[in-house]
């Protein structure tokens, strides 16, 4: 049960684990709770009243229904990891439409089951469809229609935290391609470091190394925006999806300040002028070992999303914000870092 069960609850605990880190209290101790209570509460009724084993109903064609069902879920899940590991690494294996039409698939297929169009070796003949079932079928299909306009570049924002980026998507209806502003007209932000194979999401222009930031910054005369984020991070693509689509934010990303995503999971291996010792004498070599680094050494945080407003001379533009869909609120911190550059 917990081998099978880890890799569907293992990104929602390690998202309120990162949101403990943050500061947060009770989210992270009411999942943990709801968490371990599942696991426990079987096993503590069945200890208190053992006669109740004799009154469970006998495994059958239900049980084995249970177990196709949370084995197509699993399919689907295991997709999702994969995605991951393909944007980690680059292998550029999952673009977000192949990986929406796996789900798609997967998940009609899902709904043909519980609707009995399709038959496995072990299960009984379906002689009626029950509520239950066919609810459950409504849901399935009811997502999956949900899920058809992502093909055409629909940002799906219910599922943003788990669909590669839109960026990976070769065709977006109606996407238009932006015009460089004054502020953007630079090549080295045209074309930044690692910028070959890292983007920034809605259009955004910036950069993913934090010298070339600085250097541009100190050129352009504007505080820089520091996102501390990775390909895995769930959290991250839901505050792009939530936050960073709105139209004031991404004004004031685009207009006031100089971005640089800092990828803390990405594995790609550094030329060895790049290479960074860290404290312990390792050496580090990868992309994301060395931004991870340099956050927990010049922050003293390893969570993600995490974000910096710096100003001149590396100094701190008012309090880091963490995971928090408040749009308000993260314009508010943006407009507060402008304001404090500016005095």
């Amino acid at each position: 049960l917990v081998l099978v069960s880890f890799s569907c609850t293992g990104p929602i605990v390690g998202s309120v684990l990162i949101k403990s880190t943050s500061g947060e209290v009770w989210s992270p101790i009411v999942t943990m709770l709801a968490f371990s209570t599942a696991f426990a509460l079987p096993f503590t009724i069945f200890a208190f009243f053992p006669s109740l084993l004799k009154k469970l109903p006998r495994g059958g064609g239900w049980l084995n229904s249970v177990k196709v069902v949370l084995g197509f879920i699993e399919v689907a899940l295991g997709f999702k990891f994969l995605s991951v590991a393909d944007q980690v690494y680059h292998w550029n294996l999952l673009d977000r439409e192949v990986y929406l039409a796996i789900w798609i698939v997967v998940f009609s297929l899902l709904g043909l089951y519980l609707l009995g169009k399709i038959k496995f070796a072990h299960d009984e003949d379906l002689k009626h469809l029950g509520i239950g079932r066919l609810a459950m079928a409504i849901g399935v299909f009811t997502f999956v229609v949900y899920m058809i306009p992502g093909m055409w570049g629909a940002p799906l924002k219910a599922l943003s935290g788990y669909l590669p980026p839109l960026s990976s998507q070769d065709f977006v209806l109606g996407s238009q391609s932006v015009a460089p502003t004054a502020t953007t007209a630079s090549s080295d932000i045209d074309n930044p470091k690692y910028g070959d194979f890292l983007h920034l999401p809605h259009g955004l222009k910036g950069f993913f190394d934090m010298k070339e930031a600085e250097a541009y910054a100190e050129r352009v005369g504007k505080p820089i925006f520091i996102d501390f984020t990775g390909h895995g991070c769930v959290n991250c693509r839901e505050m792009e999806a939530r936050v960073w689509a709105d139209p004031t934010v991404q004004q004031i990303l685009r207009d006031e300040y100089v971005i640089v995503a800092l990828y803390t999971d990405d594995k790609m291996k550094l030329e060895k002028s790049d290479w960074v010792t860290a404290k312990n004498g390792d050496v580090l070599k990868t992309l994301g070992a060395i931004n991870a680094n340099y956050a927990l050494t010049r922050f003293g945080v390893n969570a993600q999303p995490y974000y910096v407003l710096q100003g001149k001379k590396g100094a701190i533009l008012g309090d880091p914000r963490g995971y928090d869909l408040s749009v308000e609120g993260f314009v508010e911190f943006l407009r507060k870092g402008v304001e404090e550059f500016n005095k």
